[in-house]
Formats: structure tokens, C-alpha cells, sequence
């Protein structure tokens, strides 16, 4: 396997260069993100073996990793498990359930299987799944990333039209918001501030229209 190719960066590529690239591959290779398995723990051995130094240039240019012989073709990726992919470093996995569709299936947003009856559910991607979020991204960007259209308004803080209520995990939200001290406490963040801080998000999305959010919303861009 030839790490560099792997993640398409120069043998003598900076460590900014290789992180940023790995990056980029992974949005690509993600099983959460439409790639396979087998591409994605490819990509994550590459990534490894030129961080760790293993990757090695012999002086015909050729690369390849210590304890095989250097070559200039891709090998096959390393066999796969059945046990869930750990989000890549820098991001988190982010599940997501649209408010809209809980009426239509008997749920309660304070469900303890809620997200386990949506896993089971036939539901469009529109309306449930899981997509990874960057660190130094918002929610609402994510979303939006993904082609999702989630409501929002201002992007500012200055409405809720872009709530979501956080089931699972932590996020952090810039404190210039609209919302009540009450709500916070309950769960209820505005996608357009929030920042994961954790590796796994359960978050409903959609729930402009629950109690005490109707009066903080403004004309709304979406939905």
C-alpha cells in the first residue's frame, strides 16, 4: 500500500497538508458518509503509517510502509469487523431524527427508545440517519454539508428557528442566543452556534413549533 497515494499528498507533504487531506478523504470514505468499510480503514491505515513514520521513500521515489516491500500499486484494505467505525479524529457522528415524523409513528420526543424505534423504521434519509460533523463546524452547516435542508432563519442567534433538542452527547453553544435559561437546561440548542464536543450526537431536529419556541421564531429561510 502506498500511504501517500492513499490520501493523494506529496512523500514530503507537511503535517497540516496530510491532516487537511485526511480530512477531506475521510468525508469521502466514511461508511457514515456514503463510502465503504473496507476504503474508509484503508484510508485510516495510510493515515496512520505516515503519522507514525512508517511510511517510508526508498531512493528510486518509491513509497511504501516498513516491513513490506515499497511499490508503486495500492493494496487491498485490511480486513473489516462487524463492530461500529469510531468517528474519525476531529469530528463526531451525529444521529438525527426530524421532529415532524414522531406524530405519524406514535413517538414522544422524550422516548427512551426513541432513536432505536427510528433506526428500526423504514425511514428516508431526510427524516432519520447519521452524518459526521467537523469540530470547527456547526450543526446546521453539517446538515447542509450533507444537502439536508434544516429550517433556520438568522444564523445568528437571534431566533429559534433552527432548534433541535440534544438527547445524547455534548455540544457547545456561542452564548449570544434567544433562548431561555429553562430551555438550555432541557436540551434545546440553535444548530446555527452549535459545535460538537463529543464523539456521539443524538439530536432532534425541526422542533420550531414545540411550546414557548413559536415566539421566538422569525420569517423562516427553510421548511
Amino acid at each position: 500500500m502506498d500511504p501517500f497515494d492513499v490520501l493523494g499528498v506529496d512523500p514530503d507533504a507537511d503535517e497540516a497538508t496530510v491532516a487537511r487531506a485526511y480530512r477531506d478523504r475521510v468525508k469521502e470514505t466514511h461508511p457514515d458518509q456514503g463510502g465503504s468499510r473496507e476504503a474508509f480503514m484503508r484510508l485510516q491505515k495510510a493515515y496512520a503509517a505516515i503519522r507514525s513514520g512508517e511510511a517510508t521513500v526508498d531512493e528510486s521515489g518509491r513509497t511504501g510502509t516498513n516491513g513490506s516491500s515499497p511499490t508503486t500499486a495500492t493494496a487491498a484494505g485490511p480486513a473489516t469487523t462487524d463492530e461500529p467505525t469510531a468517528p474519525p479524529p476531529g469530528t463526531s457522528r451525529m444521529e438525527y431524527l426530524n421532529y415532524e415524523v414522531l406524530a405519524d409513528h406514535g413517538w414522544e420526543i422524550d422516548d427512551e427508545d426513541l432513536f432505536e424505534a427510528a433506526a428500526e423504521t423504514d425511514l428516508g434519509p431526510e427524516a432519520y440517519g447519521r452524518i459526521l460533523v467537523d469540530h470547527d463546524e456547526t450543526l446546521l452547516e453539517a446538515a447542509e454539508r450533507a444537502g439536508f435542508a434544516w429550517p433556520y432563519a438568522c444564523r445568528g442567534g437571534a431566533c429559534a428557528n433552527c432548534a433541535v433538542l440534544v438527547r445524547e452527547g455534548d455540544v457547545e453553544m456561542a452564548q449570544s442566543h434567544v433562548l431561555p435559561k429553562g430551555m438550555v437546561d432541557e436540551g434545546i440548542r440553535l444548530s446555527c452556534l452549535c459545535r460538537p464536543r463529543s464523539e456521539e450526537l443524538q439530536v432532534v431536529y425541526n422542533i420550531k413549533h414545540l411550546p414557548g419556541l413559536d415566539e421566538l421564531r422569525l420569517p423562516s429561510q427553510q421548511f
